[in-house]
């Protein structure tokens, strides 16, 4: 079992609540697979180059291929800044596609994912990279994706907010497209973080606090199955 483990927070351990909770899963799950392999990607501290020029030519090209194996994108480099964008951006996708639990740590920056998240995003979603050339199908539909996410508002279902949630919808209709099932993929909330720092959410500290402790119980659990 291979367990890819990714970081975006720009916080430190001691601030940063979805690094506690990804730390908590990887250390319970590694607990439960003691033959599994664990890589861990810290984005903040190894950040992923944005795309960049040679890396829009080259994927326009393996598009007009048609689905081309990673192994097979090589042969369609056309110059010396496209193999360097390529040479950056493989090793990310078959860590990606040997993983088989995918757990990312991704705090709402600004109702959204962070921007270190966005270039890996952007970066590993590479024409055919996850699809079968023989079938078409997607190579990630087993794949099991854990998301850990930590807002300092609250924007759950039902609250005043629930619609500035830009985050959740994103990664979901993301991970969809990407071929992974739906039933593979489990989102945990991390809400009103910010309660024990902000005077105006003060009141909530409570509300905060259990919110955490689901999460916490959560990520148990998913990674002890």
């Amino acid at each position: 079992m291979n367990l890819l483990h990714i970081d975006s927070s720009a916080d430190t351990a001691d601030d940063s609540v979805t690094r506690r909770l990804t730390a908590l899963f990887a250390t319970t799950w590694r607990a439960a697979h003691r033959t599994g392999r664990h890589h861990h990607r810290d984005l903040c501290a190894d950040p992923v180059p944005p795309l960049t020029a040679a890396q829009a030519t080259l994927g326009r090209r393996v598009e007009r291929s048609g689905f081309v194996a990673p192994e097979k994108v090589p042969a369609l480099v056309g110059n010396p800044a496209e193999e360097q964008a390529w040479a950056l951006t493989r090793p990310l996708i078959e860590e990606v596609r040997t993983a088989d639990t995918l757990l990312l740590g991704v705090p709402m920056y600004n109702f959204s994912v962070p921007a270190s998240l966005k270039a890996w995003i952007d970066r590993v979603t590479f024409p055919g990279a996850f699809t079968d050339p023989g079938t078409g199908e997607s190579v990630l539909r087993d794949l099991r994706v854990v998301v850990v996410m930590a807002r300092g508002g609250g924007y759950g279902p039902g609250t005043p907010r629930e619609h500035d949630d830009f985050q959740t919808p994103y990664l979901r209709t993301w991970f969809g497209a990407l071929g992974v099932r739906p039933e593979n993929l489990h989102l945990v909330a991390a809400e009103l973080t910010l309660a024990g720092l902000l005077p105006h959410l003060a009141g909530l500290a409570p509300l905060a606090q259990d919110s955490l402790a689901r999460a916490r119980a959560a990520v148990t659990a998913l990674a002890a199955s």
